[in-house]
């Protein structure tokens, strides 16, 4: 296959035969997937809310075109059908795309890419279960609220056909990142390869509200994150938190600004386009939570976050004003403070950064799946995974061993 958009979509990955039974078919646009019946697998009852996994956020992605076959992220949407017929139920659900690059994905195989390219092989196009541009840990093999054994032989159906979807292409290989670790578990054991990364993530422990935090660190974090958040909004700064029908288009023209900015120094050409924050605004308000930094009712900085079940989601920060300690005020101890304040056990503040750590942020691992078909390839990847998944577990711990919450009394 010379190039990701000549994927033949919407065909079965498994094969249509006269005999009825469950089959996996690709959907070149989410749009194809009825969004309830898609919600019904990617968000059942059985999980705590994941936004990034709705049929509306995906939808948004593709509607706004940062998702298509221009931008390198060709949709390929598994759907298991309980028949060959057309209106058959739907059974599960995967978010599939064929990746021209390896940009927009948080989990790195840059390397990996080079050392099979120098090898004779092409590593793109590659399959990949994800969703775009979003660091966040989520079930990735979409079965509804079933008997476990059901769930377990519908997942193993979504994850042959997207094996047999990269034969059927020629493509290098599979990939599922941030999957949960269930899924990484038994997938792995399955034969896909298991890697391990990790994330900061803040964890409320009953603590009531900010103070009740603070307390719980020990007495010089205590005073340094006192003293950021004073630093953080001198100048007669002031922040607001906007979601739901607060929401208008002159905070998102504001907070595009911001986006753009970060995104141009950071990683070249931003991913996401001024239509998409209009579409997440128009359709998700309720789950958006934009908080932006204002001095005179003008506008210098902005953070996005997602709301989930029981996890606020920090996604991006920009500003167009220096301030000390804004970046931490905004996208660290504001997102606690709302966290606290309505209910929310988690925040998630975004891919890397060992400086939320001092900030009450600990260390998470995440994990990904790889199927890799040519052998010799598969084999020198499962040798580096092996030591890589050592040296993940060491770091985590050696940075569990230095988080501000106090370790005795005395501290």
């Amino acid at each position: 296959m010379s190039d990701a958009r000549d994927a033949d979509s919407s065909k079965p990955a498994t094969p249509r035969d006269a005999h009825d039974g469950p089959i996996v078919r690709v959907e070149s646009k989410i749009g194809a997937i009825p969004a309830d019946n898609w919600d019904a697998c990617a968000v059942p009852a059985l999980d705590a809310r994941n936004p990034f996994l709705s049929h509306t956020f995906l939808a948004a992605l593709e509607e706004a075109g940062c998702v298509s076959a221009e931008t390198g992220w060709l949709p390929q949407h598994m759907v298991l059908a309980e028949s060959p017929a057309d209106d058959a139920p739907i059974l599960g659900v995967m978010p599939c795309y064929l990746k021209s690059h390896s940009q927009g994905e948080y989990i790195f195989d840059h390397g990996w890419a080079d050392a099979f390219e120098r090898a004779g092989g092409r590593y793109y196009p590659k399959l990949l279960s994800a969703v775009p541009f979003t660091p966040v840990t989520g079930r990735r093999f979409l079965v509804g609220d079933e008997d476990p054994q059901v769930r377990e032989t519908r997942e193993d159906m979504l994850l042959a056909g997207a094996v047999q979807l990269c034969e059927k292409h020629g493509v290098s290989s599979f990939h599922a990142n941030f999957v949960t670790e269930d899924e990484w578990q038994r997938m792995g054991a399955a034969g896909l390869l298991r890697r391990v990364d990790q994330q900061f993530h803040w964890q409320d422990d009953g603590y009531g509200d900010f103070d009740g935090f603070l307390d719980a660190l020990a007495s010089r974090k205590r005073k340094a994150i006192r003293k950021e958040r004073r630093q953080a909004l001198e100048n007669d700064l002031e922040v607001r938190w906007i979601t739901g029908s607060d929401l208008r288009e002159e905070h998102w023209d504001a907070f595009y600004n911001f986006y753009m900015d970060t995104g141009a120094r950071k990683w070249g050409r931003p991913y996401l386009n001024r239509d998409f924050f209009s579409l997440l605004g128009e359709r998700m308000a309720k789950d958006v939570l934009l908080m932006l930094t204002f001095r005179d009712d003008r506008a210098v900085a902005g953070a996005l976050n997602i709301i989930g079940g029981d996890t606020l989601y920090g996604r991006y920060w920009g500003c167009n004003e220096h301030h000390p300690c804004l970046h931490f005020e905004l996208c660290y101890y504001q997102a606690i403070d709302y966290a606290l304040a309505h209910g929310l056990t988690t925040v998630e503040a975004g891919a890397q950064g060992e400086h939320k750590l001092a900030r009450g942020y600990v260390p998470k691992p995440t994990y990904s799946l790889h199927h890799l078909p040519n052998a010799s390839f598969r084999r020198a990847v499962e040798e580096y995974l092996e030591g890589e998944r050592d040296y993940v577990a060491q770091t985590i711990e050696i940075l569990g061993q230095h988080t501000p919450f106090r370790k005795d009394e005395t501290t």
